[in-house]
């Protein structure tokens, strides 16, 4: 699908403009031109994007989409890719996957490509319909819209992580399941992800906010630095959660292990106590006494009283004993 957007002071916002319109509406300096292409095959997508005088190398990249965030100065124009990573819950585990915006910026138009619809492209694209003074401050104004409304839809899923994170504190304790594990192990992985968008999409925020580009008016600098602030905010909220996992592991680990323990320290108990009764009971047991001499009183029934009697005594006494050392 490609979508299309076109605003001129004084006049109504343009929408579904025909392609062959594009050459004549960027030589209106005045204007501005938003053109997002969703899910669109290469071949339509790319014949487009060469009207646009764009090099090669830059569609190439635009339609491979296996970059990570980085930004290229083409002296007109600049080529911007950004990550975004979609997520969602299954069986209570969150599964997310990375997708990648790719922009196109000059002085009055913006190009937009990605694969999936995309929550910022949304919200800012309804808000520029509704009101016209999101693009009265120009293209590098209405990027800065774009990435800051993708940056912020980070905040959401940081608090749900918080809030599995202190759901599955409560499970260890509770008791052993195998989910709890699948979850920790599932939040460690996003929040590696996480990491590696945030990381190298600070950078190029950074480079908008003090670098020079013939495209970016030098007052809304100032902009990108807000959006850069709240990545380095992310960043941290992210080593924060990913320390948090790892010690909800580590406690993980060490439950399991004392209940380990704890279930060892009771079959020992258990085996202590009847080594005993099968020492008392195999030695009397044995049938040798008969055959070399007259015994038969071993088989009357004091002494099976005694016998009893002894079976009965000795693990009590020795529970009491280790009860003495502590052991128990």
């Amino acid at each position: 699908m490609i979508r299309t957007l076109y605003y001129a002071p004084g006049k109504t916002i343009r929408t579904d403009i025909p392609t062959n319109e594009f050459p004549r509406l960027l030589r209106d300096r005045k204007g501005l031109l938003w053109v997002d292409f969703i899910s669109e095959p290469a071949e339509v997508a790319e014949p487009i994007l060469r009207s646009f005088n764009f090099h090669p190398l830059a569609i190439d990249d635009a339609l491979q989409e296996t970059h990570i965030p980085k930004i290229d100065d083409w002296g007109e124009y600049l080529y911007i890719v950004l990550n975004f990573m979609n997520y969602k819950h299954v069986d209570g585990v969150f599964e997310s996957d990375i997708d990648e915006l790719d922009i196109f910026l000059g002085r009055n138009f913006v190009v937009t490509h990605h694969d999936q619809l995309l929550a910022a492209i949304e919200d800012t694209w309804s808000a520029c319909q509704r009101d016209q003074r999101h693009l009265q401050d120009g293209a590098d104004h209405l990027l800065y819209r774009i990435v800051d409304s993708l940056v912020m839809g980070y905040m959401p899923l940081v608090e749900e992580i918080d809030g599995q994170i202190d759901s599955i504190e409560d499970q260890v304790f509770d008791g052993h399941q195998r989910s709890t594990l699948e979850q920790i192990f599932a939040l460690k992985r996003m929040l590696l992800s996480m990491r590696r968008i945030l990381l190298p999409q600070r950078e190029v925020l950074n480079k908008l906010a003090r670098d020079d580009y013939r495209v970016i008016d030098p007052k809304d600098r100032v902009f990108f630095r807000d959006i850069y602030d709240h990545l380095v905010r992310l960043h941290d909220l992210n080593e924060n959660l990913r320390d948090l996992v790892s010690g909800a592991l580590d406690t993980y680990l060490s439950v399991v292990n004392n209940r380990m323990n704890e279930v060892m320290k009771i079959l020992t108990v258990i085996t202590t106590l009847f080594m005993p009764i099968t020492f008392v009971t195999g030695f009397f047991g044995m049938n040798f006494f008969e055959p070399v001499a007259s015994l038969t009183g071993w088989t009357s029934q004091q002494v099976l009283e005694l016998t009893l009697g002894i079976m009965l005594a000795v693990p009590a006494i020795m529970f009491l004993w280790m009860r003495r050392r502590t052991w128990l």
